[in-house]
């Protein structure tokens, strides 16, 4: 019996039974389709991850103060990040060639009788040079492939310098659509405005900017900025020294954990953190690199990737349970044509391949259907998902081959089974 004959006898078996075969295929389907669509799901959170974290460089380490949650509300664990711990930074730490500093605050910005009540940020003479890196937003009709920097993010006037970020300068950044709205078409250079009582000049203007990500856009309003010196806006904004960010430049991306060690040894001695009875230190503040969050990330998206294969690994598990009950049962129903086939000289072996076959051809036929449905499912799990689903290419041969396992796994019981049948009972069987 040649192999063709073995082909033609499955296709045959499985034509007889179209409705149950199509059931049957329904399990592998849905197996499938979890695959793609489960694979599709766990990729798209690591890019996403990665694009979150992309803003912050592989040479930098962000410092950011302790908190701890204390009456409902997050206060700060020991000293504050203060300006001078920033400031003084770069000359005490061999490897740090740079810091950069920023804080935000509500506060009123008036000019005649427009009055806009807006977030403030206060930042270092580097900001724009900071905001360009991030690869975040961009001028609108930026040209494609073009790298931004920080002049291309100036529309009119300059940003401060690092001169008036020490001088505590009474100067300010617009963003576009702040300009807009405070000016209403006047030339904003050179003008007052008030910030919290306080007279402010305007040096600056930004260019319009979009966000780079779309799904972030109605989110976002980088267009609604408003910059002063981090020193100015300190004095302005608070009646007490708040806690600021740093995110310190390292000379030698080589030497991070170096450079880590140095600014740690750097703010213990300025926060008089002196070691414990153990050894160790209970710090007021926290490192972070690049490294260290898309480690941290990565890991729980590979935890989350495993898990929802898992459970379309379990689908594929039910719907092989449900071709070796179909096959089972089509073993049962044809015991006399089995008996036949083996009376007028078939082998073991051929009945084997043939049952074989026709497990293999439910599975495969389920696989393919599931791929595509699978293919189809990844903009809705999007959709779910806050846009983050991207196909995973080697998710596609991976699926159809757990479903062409599934096929030979939970096909073999039937097939040795029709094997092991008595031709003589098999003959008697009604």
């Amino acid at each position: 019996m040649t192999y063709l004959d073995t082909l033609y006898t499955a296709l045959h078996g499985i034509n007889n039974n179209l409705l149950r075969t199509a059931l049957t295929t329904l399990g592998i389907i849905i197996g499938v389709a979890s695959v793609i669509t489960m694979l599709a799901l766990g990729n798209g959170a690591r890019a996403a991850v990665d694009s979150n974290f992309r803003s912050l460089g592989a040479d930098t380490i962000q410092i950011s103060a302790g908190q701890e949650f204390e009456d409902g509300e997050w206060v700060p664990a020991g000293k504050i990040l203060s300006y001078e711990d920033g400031l003084h930074l770069p000359g005490q730490v061999e490897l740090v060639s740079r810091a950069d500093m920023s804080i935000s605050g509500q506060g009123k910005v008036r000019r005649g009788r427009v009055v806009l009540d807006m977030l403030l940020t206060g930042a270092t003479a580097n900001a724009l040079e900071t905001l360009a890196g991030r690869n975040e937003v961009q001028p609108v009709d930026w040209p494609e492939g073009e790298p931004l920097t920080a002049a291309g993010l100036i529309d009119q006037g300059r940003f401060f310098t690092p001169a008036e970020v020490l001088a505590n300068a009474d100067v300010c950044v617009l963003g576009y659509e702040t300009a807009e709205d405070l000016f209403e078409g006047d030339q904003p250079l050179d003008e007052i405005v008030w910030v919290n009582r306080h007279r402010c000049l305007v040096i600056g203007v930004l260019v319009e900017l979009e966000t780079i990500d779309p799904e972030q856009r109605t989110r976002t309003k980088p267009n609604e900025a408003f910059y002063l010196p981090i020193s100015t806006a300190i004095g302005q904004l608070y009646d007490e020294e708040p806690s600021v960010t740093i995110t310190a430049r390292v000379s030698d991306e080589s030497r991070m954990d170096e450079a880590k060690a140095q600014i740690e040894a750097y703010l213990r001695q300025r926060h008089a953190i002196e070691p414990t009875t153990e050894g160790d230190y209970d710090d007021d503040f926290s490192l972070t690199t690049r490294r260290d969050i898309l480690g941290a990330q990565q890991q729980a998206a590979r935890t989350f990737s495993l898990l929802l294969a898992a459970m379309a690994v379990v689908s594929l598990i039910v719907g092989g349970i449900g071709i070796m009950n179909v096959m089972l049962v089509s073993v049962t129903e044809r015991t006399r044509e089995i008996g036949i086939r083996l009376a007028v000289g078939a082998r073991r072996r051929n009945i084997i391949e043939q049952f074989l076959l026709e497990a293999v051809l439910i599975s495969a036929a389920g696989g393919l259907l599931g791929i595509a449905v699978g293919i189809l499912s990844i903009p809705l799990a999007a959709a779910l998902n806050r846009g983050v689903a991207l196909l995973a290419p080697n998710s596609i041969p991976l699926a159809f081959g757990v479903a062409l396992l599934t096929g030979v796994v939970f096909g073999l019981y039937p097939a040795l089974r029709a094997a092991r049948l008595d031709p003589i009972e098999a003959l008697r069987y009604e």
